[in-house]
């Protein structure tokens, strides 16, 4: 009997469980949501998050993988995502359209041992976000131990003694530079320092162009221009080409732990945050951090004097807004800026949303 009971217990809790679970992400779901919506050219997977959800960085919370597509974490203009309950749960599910079928065929780079065709999707799958606001950031700028870039070979001077260079153009570089091996220009940007603890999290190398050895005679190196953002100026350190994976298409999500930090920089030169800009965090992957984490933004309190006990004390803070991370290092992040709902500013806090 008092088996039978607790068999019956533990079934009760078991089923009361998944119906929390169920409940908890149904009421995350928008008022007025549709049961289906057809992907169009332009749109993002943040706008059409926001169409199921009322906090749209908990797709991956509902978006059921059918192992039956390729890809199924990429989504296509005229692809269908339906919503649709499993076992009482909501669920987004992906219908592939006819642009996610139809591939582009072309020669294969994997082997030369006998011809390969390789086949990629004719539309290219839509973005987390408008990248546009952020391309340049995602594989160009990047962020070092500031000894990396003491140590960097650097430009001193540019062919028939021009201190001004662009694509097309020779520089000498000082330092060592292996013939044949391709190296980024970059120049020495803000060091960042942690505002609370005052540790040194990296310097910020900001992408000029890209160059590669043609000569090397001792420590000095012959370098061909190959492309410039900018100008390529004397005194423009080189570092080897980035060799590490950086997304540029994610999911938005919400980070796995506890996250308290700072918008410690932004960039454009301005004082002032808003919507799309750039903004640099104080925490990054060894706060376990991740590409396409959400975060909300909280407008820091203010300083005020308290009169009755003669001291400065901190108003709360507020929340004012979400940003999505879409670069991360060891111990910072870039993120830009998805929605403000007043000014805000740097020294900020970002907290879990």
């Amino acid at each position: 009997m008092w088996k039978s009971l607790a068999l019956l217990l533990s079934a009760s809790l078991l089923c009361a469980a998944v119906w929390a679970e169920s409940a908890g992400l149904e009421q995350h779901l928008k008022p007025g949501h549709p049961d289906s919506y057809v992907v169009q050219k332009g749109d993002t997977l943040w706008g059409i998050s926001g169409q199921f959800l009322a906090k749209p960085w908990l797709w991956p919370e509902v978006w059921r993988v059918n192992p039956q597509i390729e890809n199924p974490h990429l989504i296509y203009p005229g692809d269908v995502i339906r919503l649709v309950y499993i076992d009482g749960q909501p669920a987004l599910v992906l219908e592939r359209g006819d642009a996610g079928r139809t591939y582009r065929a072309s020669p294969s780079t994997a082997g030369k041992l006998s011809p390969e065709v390789r086949a990629t999707p004719l539309e290219t799958a839509i973005p987390a976000i408008n990248l546009g606001a952020i391309q340049g950031f995602l594989v160009q700028n990047r962020v070092v131990e500031p000894r990396v870039l003491d140590a960097a070979p650097y430009v001193i001077e540019g062919e028939a003694g021009r201190i001004v260079l662009g694509g097309g153009d020779r520089v000498y570089a000082r330092g060592a530079m292996p013939e044949g091996e391709a190296f980024n220009f970059v120049r020495k940007g803000p060091l960042y320092v942690d505002p609370e603890t005052r540790e040194v999290l990296g310097q910020e190398a900001t992408y000029i162009g890209l160059g590669r050895v043609v000569a090397a005679d001792a420590d000095i190196g012959t370098v061909f221009v190959s492309g410039a953002r900018e100008e390529v100026k004397v005194g423009d350190r080189l570092l080897p080409t980035e060799e590490r994976k950086v997304e540029s298409t994610f999911f938005p999500s919400a980070p796995k732990g506890t996250v308290n930090g700072l918008i410690i920089s932004v960039f454009g030169g301005v004082t002032q945050v808003g919507q799309f800009d750039v903004v640099v965090l104080n925490r990054g992957e060894r706060e376990g951090l991740e590409v396409g984490n959400v975060l909300a933004i909280y407008k820091r309190g203010g300083l005020v004097l308290d009169r009755i006990a003669k001291e400065k004390v901190r108003l709360p803070s507020e929340r004012a807004g979400l940003l999505m991370v879409f670069r991360t290092f060891e111990k910072l992040s870039y993120g830009i800026v998805l929605e403000t709902e007043r000014p805000l500013a740097v020294d900020d806090e970002v907290k879990n949303p």
